[in-house]
């Protein structure tokens, strides 16, 4: 036996269903020119776009240039000059370095030239006081000349102490 078919009573609305879906309603369009002052058409954030009393914007006002400063001119140009100058300065003391340690050797080695001319006097003197050459009494010897006209003969003393 054939048995009736069953329909369904929720079935899905369609599109244009006056209680679920209505149709909206089409409102006349005002030109632009008809709108009042201070009436905008603004779109909201929910995509509809709709007539709004809007804030008149402020007049743009040009910013006003206000002259440099002497010091921040300054500044600005020796900036670079001053970091060009470091720069190169590392540049020569990098290729001055093995010339410098060369120097610093020489200098060095002039030191101690220098200490050595003064302490040697220093150090024969006190070597003799303390009897250097056996313990010998140092001898003073003193010697007196004269002589009489261009072809004279000479004559002196030895005095020895």
């Amino acid at each position: 036996m054939h048995e009736p078919t069953r329909t369904r009573t929720t079935e899905p609305a369609r599109y244009g269903d006056p209680v679920l879906y209505p149709t909206a309603i089409r409102q006349p369009a005002m030109p632009l020119a008809e709108l009042p002052p201070g009436v905008e058409i603004v779109t909201l954030p929910g995509g509809y776009r709709t007539l709004a009393y809007t804030q008149p914007a402020a007049p743009a006002v040009a910013p006003v240039g206000q002259p440099i400063p002497a010091w921040a001119k300054t500044t600005a140009l020796l900036a670079p000059t001053v970091g060009g100058g470091i720069a190169a300065a590392g540049f020569g003391i990098s290729y001055a370095a093995p010339g410098l340690i060369a120097m610093t050797n020489a200098l060095w080695a002039a030191i101690t030239l220098i200490a050595a001319g003064a302490l040697a006097p220093l150090l024969l003197r006190a070597g003799r006081a303390t009897g250097g050459r056996g313990g010998a009494p140092v001898q003073h010897v003193t010697q007196h000349i004269t002589a009489s006209g261009m072809f004279g003969r000479a004559s002196g003393t030895l005095n020895n102490r």
